[in-house]
């Protein structure tokens, strides 16, 4: 309901202004004013400011990706019988989602300064614990 009435508007607008080569289908974010994008950036910043508050109280051996594998290595290293039993594998998903998904919050991959997902912390550290567990299982 809200964005037919948003189109119409955009296009009454295009129309007093003479904007003739407009070709319907093919609006951009360029189209929002300067208020809704003031308004769009308040509200990002405002999430991205609360989501660095999520782990604020956390001790940081619960916080860092790293750390919480870490502790999964020296468990599997000394206790390998209730590693296994466990299934940490398919529990490990689980557990680090959130601390992944803070993470994303602010990753934007249409953005020209990219930063590619096989070079965040988190996914270097993933793919550290998985080379590790496929070496101990070769072993």
């Amino acid at each position: 309901e809200f964005i037919p009435k948003y189109r119409t508007r955009r296009r009454q607008a295009r129309e007093q202004a003479g904007e003739a080569d407009h070709h319907e289908g093919m609006s951009s974010d360029d189209e929002l004013t300067p208020t809704e994008l003031g308004d769009f950036q308040k509200s990002k910043d405002n999430v991205l400011e609360d989501s660095r508050k999520v782990f604020e109280d956390v001790h940081a051996d619960f916080c860092d990706i790293r750390k919480i594998l870490l502790k999964f290595q020296e468990w599997k290293e000394k206790f390998p019988d209730s590693y296994c039993d466990a299934y940490i594998s398919f529990c490990l998903p689980k557990l680090l989602n959130p601390l992944i998904r803070v993470q994303l919050i602010s990753w934007n991959p249409l953005e020209q300064n990219l930063t590619e997902l096989e070079e965040m912390p988190w996914f270097r550290a993933l793919e550290e614990f998985s080379d590790e567990e496929n070496i101990s299982e070769s072993k």
